[in-house]
């Protein structure tokens, strides 16, 4: 099968199917990525873990989407002194 990212005819080459039926074929995890995954709207890199999403706009981290006025959008949560209660915490 031939990526559809760099065109390599590869015999190992892996289908990715989207939720609305879409089918694409890759040769390796990056062509993937360069097609597939969103790009944060603040610095450009693809986002590969989870990120932050603001309605209809991603991020890879807090720290970009509060550069778009977003201070609500944690990057993580950690427990709290009572071992229980979520805290926020911003990792930049």
């Amino acid at each position: 099968m031939k990526c559809e990212t760099c065109g390599n005819d590869y015999d190992k080459a892996f289908e990715i199917t989207l939720g609305d039926g879409t089918r694409h074929v890759f040769d390796c995890f990056a062509c993937a990525i360069h097609a597939l995954a969103p790009s944060c709207a603040h610095c450009g890199v693809k986002i590969i873990g989870h990120g932050v999403e603001a309605p209809g706009t991603f991020y890879c981290c807090a720290h970009c989407a509060r550069h778009h006025g977003h201070d609500q959008l944690k990057d993580r949560v950690e427990t709290g002194n009572d071992g229980r209660t979520p805290t926020a915490v911003f990792s930049h």
